[in-house]
């Protein structure tokens, strides 16, 4: 003889007792592709893994499920009052499921590290539109260039290829990396020749260089198959000091595309003898490749876009 406790025959908790979810899986695929055999494809489960879950289901509730006509089959009147339930059921999971996953994702704050000078030009600019596309997302900027380790708390990366990568990172390419002399407009006359068939920097015009790529106007000159005249020169720190001491009239400055534009469009820079690509590119990393829905995704997919 059993307790109540242990579920006796006709108890209410023989009745309020739910199937086992694996048999409810099976039955709703089959149920929906009235096919056991389609059924078990979409599950991942054989044939006779779906028959059976099905046949315990129906000898659980005491009562036929489905008519079996060849190889398909069709429901019973009880058996479409339960799909139309587990259906609903499934349904009501999957969106608090998503709802869960969406709060979860939208709460945690990320890191992103990017290369200084581009982030303070190219990215922090456009940054707010990437907001407006992805409210509720908190991404932390933070800069920094050259090797890093995912371990110190960053989640992504933004890098220049100048450095080797291990091997295990997830690395995806952004854009490739164009460079050109800049220099103050109204300087631009003074420090070019015009050149009826090529255009080049003069004598004498004072070059302007940064310790973070100190091989710059050689790997520009290299590229364009420009020649680099003698001239006098100041080197600064970092990047953004060379191209702001461009804006100041100090000389011409090799600037990358991305980190100039904006002034090129304003007029405050002028870029004589355009750009060319330099062999370099910029790409994303991270730990492991962009999961669709992701915000390593949706990150990915709007810096291609905004490049």
């Amino acid at each position: 003889m059993f307790s109540d406790e242990k579920g006796e025959f006709n108890s209410h908790t023989s009745h309020s007792r739910l199937p086992s979810l694996l048999a409810l899986r099976c039955f709703e695929a089959a149920a929906r592709t009235e096919n056991f055999s389609r059924a078990a494809t979409e599950l991942h489960l054989t044939h006779g893994a779906v028959s059976r879950a099905v046949r315990l289901l129906e000898d659980d509730l005491g009562l036929a499920l489905f008519e079996r006509r060849g190889r398909r089959v069709v429901l019973t009147d009880a058996g479409r009052k339960l799909a139309q339930a587990v259906r609903d059921g499934f349904d009501l999971m999957r969106q608090a499921t998503r709802e869960l996953r969406t709060s979860v994702r939208q709460s945690r704050r990320w890191v992103l590290s990017c290369e200084p000078t581009l982030l303070m030009r190219w990215l922090i600019p456009r940054w707010p539109d990437f907001q407006s596309r992805h409210p509720g997302t908190d991404v932390h900027l933070v800069a920094g260039g050259g090797p890093f380790s995912f371990e110190a708390g960053i989640d992504l990366a933004i890098r220049r290829k100048d450095f080797a990568w291990p091997p295990e990172y997830s690395v995806e390419p952004l854009f490739a990396e164009k460079v050109g002399p800049v220099c103050r407009p109204d300087k631009a006359a003074d420090w070019f020749s015009p050149g009826q068939d090529r255009p080049g920097l003069k004598p004498g015009t004072p070059r302007l260089h940064t310790r973070t790529r100190p091989g710059a106007w050689q790997e520009w000159s290299a590229a364009a198959e420009q020649p680099l005249p003698e001239a006098a020169g100041q080197t600064f720190e970092h990047f953004y000091f060379s191209l702001q001491a461009a804006v100041a009239g100090l000389g011409v400055a090799i600037g990358p595309w991305r980190l100039v534009c904006d002034d090129l469009q304003s007029g405050v820079l002028a870029a004589p003898l355009g750009f060319v690509e330099d062999g370099s590119l910029y790409c994303l990393l991270a730990p492991q490749p962009p999961e669709a829905g992701s915000l390593h995704a949706d990150l990915l997919d709007w810096l291609r876009t905004v490049a």
